[in-house]
């Protein structure tokens, strides 16, 4: 008898262990997100992403690039489930081709340009006028982003071209094909200025702001987001999050402009 009610413990216990061993094996895997967006939101992104993820069974990806690439690999077929753009632009370019979710498209917050120089090279505030830029570029280039292509490229050629300087300082310009690389560039004090959003200068600790570029030099720089047509349902989550209060904050917290500013 005593036999038989140790084999039946034993039974329970392997019982016992099989069920709770299972019930791992079925837990709910997390929802997966992807996020194509532009390389200037990297920061602002992953740190929206990490906090959405620690409240949500959810674990955010993001595939970061120029505005003009990411889309492109969006219509191209890329499994996005959200597409950040840097500009209106290509998110209508995304629209027009039919990759996204109709009336999906929102402005999440906006942009300012400025001029920045290296910390390390003790970079010093310049005028914006044609004879201080060509001071301060002595015999170095200007990175920007790509004028043509790549967004703040545009907005800070319409900025500078407004401001009378583009003729002056456009035979001096280093195209990036995205505005982080004109960032590191300068951090690196490879060039003595870059051109890049106001809140790259709050991103990278390297670099000075040396003059704002005015906000009616160009036009508004804004910041919109979309789910792609093959969307996952996690990421209606996560896009409803960075429209929240929350998700505005945090935008504020990395340099950005959000309605109410």
């Amino acid at each position: 008898m005593a036999g038989f009610r140790r084999f039946l413990s034993l039974a329970v216990v392997s019982f016992m262990l099989l069920v709770c061993g299972g019930a791992g094996t079925f837990a709910q895997e997390p929802g997966r997100i992807l996020v194509f967006a532009a390389s200037s939101l990297k920061d602002v992104l992953e740190d929206a992403g990490a906090r959405f993820d620690q409240a949500h069974n959810t674990k955010t990806e993001f595939s970061f690039g120029g505005s003009q690439t990411v889309t492109r690999h969006v219509i191209a077929g890329a499994p996005a489930d959200l597409l950040v753009t840097a500009d209106d632009a290509w998110m209508a370019y995304a629209a027009k081709n039919g990759v996204l979710v109709d009336d999906s498209v929102v402005v999440l917050a906006s942009n300012g340009l400025v001029l920045v120089g290296s910390e390390a090279l003790g970079a010093d505030a310049v005028e914006l006028n044609t004879e201080a830029l060509q001071v301060a570029l002595g015999d170095g280039r200007l990175a920007m982003g790509e004028p043509e292509t790549v967004p703040a490229g545009r907005y800070g050629k319409e900025a500078l071209t407004s401001l009378g300087l583009w003729e002056s300082v456009a035979h001096r310009v280093a195209p990036m094909e995205n505005v982080r690389i004109a960032l590191a560039a300068a951090a690196r004090g490879e060039v003595p200025l870059a051109l890049v959003y106001s809140s790259d200068a709050k991103a990278e600790q390297g670099v000075r702001v040396i003059a704002e570029i005015p906000q009616d030099s160009h036009r508004a720089i804004v910041i919109p987001g979309a789910l792609t047509s093959s969307h996952s349902e996690a990421s209606e989550g996560f896009m409803e999050f960075l429209k929240s209060a929350e998700g505005r904050k945090i935008f504020q917290a990395h340099g950005f402009k959000v309605s109410g500013d």
